[in-house]
Formats: structure tokens, sequence, C-alpha cells
């Protein structure tokens, strides 16, 4: 069993406070991925966990123990970073195995895990070869294996594909999905990437200023953000936000322009607000808005538009194709159904039936 629970965990340095009371629940075998962006605090809650950081208050627990004071080699985890850290003067296999060397594990059991890790990563034809005989990839593929061999309760990543091109980053997602399926190990994940986040995670920890915005499954992110962080954050391009208000069963923007909404909040006519749609929901419609269209980028299955709508500068991604040039208008709507709305003051989602 490898279950996670951390209780109001905080970091300071000095007068600075880095963490602000973090709480999560991680279940033992799910994949969680802590995202958000650079100083949030993810990767020091992660290295906290792991005990390369004391904890200045708060509880962390593996398992149901508390490790609060356990050095790291106590704590059965295992970590990859960002950096491969790979010993330059050894072979590939005698990386993956020098952790159970150290261990004093017999020489037999240090080769069986070894080539089990290496099968499962398709790293046995380079077993005898050295770092530098290797690719980006392949080397980050050796350092998942040194730490896949030790067996932990927990894996722990610290943003491990950041040093990768775009194309290896895509292959090696997958390859640590498909890892974490057949080995069923707990895992926590940070990245700054919500590409990464949404594709791998089981449920995703979005945070912001050292707090937790919300906790989650992708889609219930995507869908039914709490507030405009995490709406704007999660989602490439980025939801789309408009300011105004409410009138009348209609979202009013800055320019004066009238969206009827799919419901209407009672009591809150006059109230500032924010709109937020994402790019894909709106469509096309010779009764809808008029947009001034700024920039058209076809990708051959979709078309981006950028264009000016109802006084913001927002993105369209249509499946129909766009003829129309920069300059022109078209009409578009946003779908009924999908509109979020944010109170003005607070940013928190306005929920409703």
């Amino acid at each position: 069993m490898g279950s996670v629970s951390i209780r109001d965990a905080r970091k300071a340095y000095g007068n600075v406070e880095i963490l602000h009371g973090v709480s999560i629940d991680i279940a033992d075998g799910e994949f969680v991925v802590l995202v958000g962006p650079s100083g949030c605090g993810k990767s020091t809650l992660l290295r906290m966990l792991a005990g390369l950081e004391e904890i200045s208050g708060g509880e962390i627990a593996i398992d149901g123990k508390v490790v609060n004071s356990l050095p790291p080699k106590e704590r059965d985890i295992a970590m990859v970073f960002q950096s491969y850290a790979l010993y330059p003067h050894m072979t590939v296999g005698q990386n993956m195995g020098f952790s159970l060397k150290l261990a004093r594990a017999p020489k037999d059991e240090i080769k069986r895990r070894v080539a089990v890790a290496a099968q499962m990563l398709s790293l046995d034809p380079y077993l005898d070869r050295y770092p530098r005989q290797l690719s980006g990839g392949q080397r980050q593929r050796v350092a998942m294996g040194r730490a896949m061999v030790r067996d932990p309760k927990v894996f722990l990543f610290d943003e491990p594909l950041s040093n990768l091109d775009a194309k290896l980053r895509v292959q090696m997602r997958s390859e640590i999905k498909q890892n974490h399926q057949r080995l069923s190990t707990t895992t926590v994940y940070v990245t700054h990437d919500q590409i990464e986040a949404m594709t791998m995670a089981d449920r995703i920890v979005v945070m912001h200023d050292g707090i937790v915005e919300q906790i989650g499954t992708p889609l219930e992110l995507y869908d039914f953000p709490d507030n405009l962080f995490v709406a704007a954050f999660i989602g490439s391009p980025s939801m789309n936000i408009l300011g105004g208000k409410l009138q009348a069963g209609s979202f009013i923007a800055a320019d004066g322009s009238a969206i009827p909404l799919p419901f209407a909040p009672t009591g809150m006519d006059g109230r500032v607000v924010s709109m937020g749609i994402r790019p894909e929901h709106f469509v096309l419609d010779p009764q809808g808005l008029s947009a001034q269209i700024i920039t058209v980028e076809p990708t051959g299955s979709e078309t981006q538009v950028a264009m000016r709508l109802a006084g913001h500068d927002v993105v369209g991604v249509f499946r129909e194709r766009i003829t129309a040039r920069p300059g022109e208008h078209i009409q578009v709507r946003p779908e009924q159904g999908r509109i979020h709305l944010f109170d003005g003051e607070t940013g928190k989602r306005i929920k409703h039936s």
C-alpha cells in the first residue's frame, strides 16, 4: 500500500511563507499531478514529501505512517528529477541497479530487477552502454528504471520531461502512463504544463501562490473550474474571459453587447461578473454577435481564430473552414449550455442547477 496524506502542510524560509496549509489525500495506486505556474510551491511540496525539504508545519504520512522527521531513505519513495543525474562512468545496467547495490541486495536479485525494468522500458539493448551513448529520451528512461527497480511505495516525478523536445515529450508521457497502469504504484508528478497534467493524471491538484485552488479529475477541472484562476489555467487555448454585469437574464459586456444566459441567477441584477467561454464553445450563427477577425490559423482539422468580440480579444476554435480575412467580420455566439459565470469580486464560479 502506498497512500499519501498531506495535512495542513506549511513551508517557510524565515519570515517568507511558501506553502500556506496544503491538504491533499492520495489513494493507493493513484496518479496525481501537481500543476501550477512557476513559484506556486508544487516542487517544494514534492521535495517535502521526499524528505529533501523540512516541513515547517502540518503533517505528511505515507501508508498511514507520519514521515515528517524521517530521512528520505526511510520513506520508501523513489524520485525522478528533471536532470537525469546518471553516473557517466557506469553502464545503463549499473546505473539502474546502483541503489540496490548500496542496499547490499543479492547480485541475482539486482540482475533480475534490472532486467524486468529494462524490458518494460525497452532498454534491453542498451544495458551495456554508457549514458553519453544514449539520446535524451533513453537517458530519462534509465532514470525511471533506476526508480522502478527499488519497487517503492510512491514514485515522485519532478518535471521529468522539461528537457525533452515536443515529440519526445508526447512519447514519454504515454510511456509513463503505461508503466503506471502496469505497476499501479502511487505516483505524484509535478509539472507546469497543464497538457501533461490533463493527459496523464487520475486527479489534478491546481496550485497557485502556495495554496490549492482545486482538486479534481481532468474533466472536472476543465468543465467545472472553481474559480477564474483554474478556468484560465486549465485548457489550451485557455478559456476566454469577458468582463461585464448581469441584467435581466443576460450578460451585458463592457461595450453594451448582450448575451442571453441559459440560466438567470436570481437577485443578481447589476452584479459585476466575468463570463468564461472555452474557445471550442463558440459557434457560427448568422444571428450571433459580430466579431472582427484579427488572425486566422488553420490547422487542418480545426481553425483557430483570434477575434475582437464585445470589446474583448478572444480566441475561437471552429471545425468549419473560415474563409474570412483579418479585418472582416463573422457572426458568432457561445453555446448556451457552455457558459461559465464568475463573481466579479471573489472570482468564484457562480453555480447553477
